[in-house]
């Protein structure tokens, strides 16, 4: 009897959470090794339709590629640590910024896990908390920010805890816990233009002057937010080095990040070769964003199996729908057509 390869079927809890962040560091990429075509026939239909729904998982995920953009930011986070080892107060940090899904959080997170097997491998056997993760609340408060840092740990909190008393819990056990990297994402949610913000802002240099840990912001265009200007933006600035995430230009490494997809498909009847040839093509319909390229790219592995064609092609390209910005601002359906 054939059976098809099994793929792990979980959801994970979210990054914000000690164990969703553990989670997140301790998976290794998905893969999945297709039947062949003669073990392919010979499944019955519930196995056929088993073996189907674990590759549109497989193809939800796909890979995560290391675009040179990743690497960059995860090589300045690692000089950084270093060079804050011994460092009391004043400590460097690491600002991301670019637009909307150019891998902003992807690359963050690419950061925090290399840095958490790095510590792991150093110190085995430790009960560290080498990296917290967490994002920025909306219209959000010093206390709205404490409870992000708790809610990672799980740390309890009371109605009767003020903002002092959450913080200095938080400072307590991440000291302890040996943190050396703390990365804050979607912080062009800190309005510096409100009071609000301006408090959040002094709570966040709260907790970067009681943590001997390296700070790693990460936002939408935040050196256009004004989060560099103002007394407290000109401090950040001088603390910190800036990266910035973007559109890949058309060129050898958008095509390297093409074959790296259409080498990880899972489809029976795929040419290779076949998106490679189309790279022009892709740049186009996704102006050079990696989020967009790989959206575009697993939906349609994902349709080729719903439709039994196996295959993406440059029709069925054509016909999958993508994130509105890049839609908006590629090709019409006519135009796409177009050598």
């Amino acid at each position: 009897m054939v059976v098809a390869p099994e793929l792990p079927m979980f959801s994970r809890a979210p990054t914000t959470t000690l164990e969703g962040w553990r989670s997140f560091v301790d998976a290794e990429p998905a893969d999945l090794a297709p039947l062949p075509d003669s073990d392919l026939e010979a499944l019955t239909p519930v196995r056929r339709e088993l073996y189907d729904e674990q590759r549109i998982s497989y193809h939800s995920e796909l890979v995560i590629v290391q675009t040179s953009t990743v690497r960059s930011i995860i090589h300045q986070g690692r000089l950084l640590t270093m060079l804050n080892q011994r460092e009391v107060s004043a400590r460097r940090g690491l600002v991301v910024s670019g637009p909307w899904a150019s891998g902003k959080t992807t690359a963050i997170k690419q950061l925090g896990k290399t840095h958490e097997l790095r510590i792991r491998r150093r110190y085995p056997g430790q009960n560290r908390i080498p990296v917290v993760y967490i994002t920025t609340p909306p219209k959000g408060s010093p206390r709205k920010l404490a409870s992000e840092f708790a809610n990672f740990l799980g740390i309890p909190q009371r109605p009767r805890h003020n903002v002092t008393d959450i913080a200095d819990a938080v400072c307590q056990v991440l000291t302890d816990a040996r943190t050396d990297l703390v990365i804050v994402d979607e912080i062009h949610n800190l309005n510096l233009a409100t009071s609000a913000g301006e408090d959040m802002s002094d709570h966040l240099k709260y907790f970067a002057e009681h943590l001997p840990a390296t700070f790693v912001y990460a936002g939408i265009n935040v050196e256009n937010s004004g989060l560099f200007t103002g007394l407290r933006g000109r401090q950040i600035s001088a603390r910190s080095v800036l990266k910035t995430t973007g559109p890949f230009p058309y060129g050898e490494e958008f095509r390297s990040l093409i074959a790296t997809l259409e080498d990880a498909l899972r489809l029976h009847d795929h040419a290779p070769g076949t998106l490679t040839r189309n790279a022009r093509y892709l740049h186009r319909r996704t102006g050079g964003g990696i989020s967009s390229l790989s959206h575009l790219i697993r939906q349609a592995a994902i349709s080729a199996i719903l439709l039994q064609t196996e295959r993406i092609d440059r029709q069925l390209l054509d016909e999958t729908v993508i994130d509105h910005a890049a839609e908006v601002a590629g090709p019409s359906p006519a135009a796409r057509t177009a050598p």
